[in-house]
């Protein structure tokens, strides 16, 4: 499973809001609710937040097994 608690502290660390970040990526807010659900995003939008945060997918995203 894919989770993105990471994204969150990136976004904490730059004083980033979820509005903010809409605004900056051009994504909406189904998106935001998809990712503090750890729900399937598209590769476009990982790059879209890479570029928006300066940060690599490994700063917001990681893998962790299934139990």
């Amino acid at each position: 499973m894919i989770v993105f608690d990471k994204l969150w502290d990136v976004m904490d660390r730059q004083g980033v809001s979820t509005y903010r970040l809409r605004e900056i990526c051009g994504i909406d807010s189904k998106i935001i609710r998809r990712l503090r659900a750890n729900e399937n995003v598209e590769t476009k939008t990982l790059d879209k937040l890479c570029t928006a945060l300066e940060c690599r997918i490994e700063d917001i995203a990681e893998y962790k097994a299934e139990k």
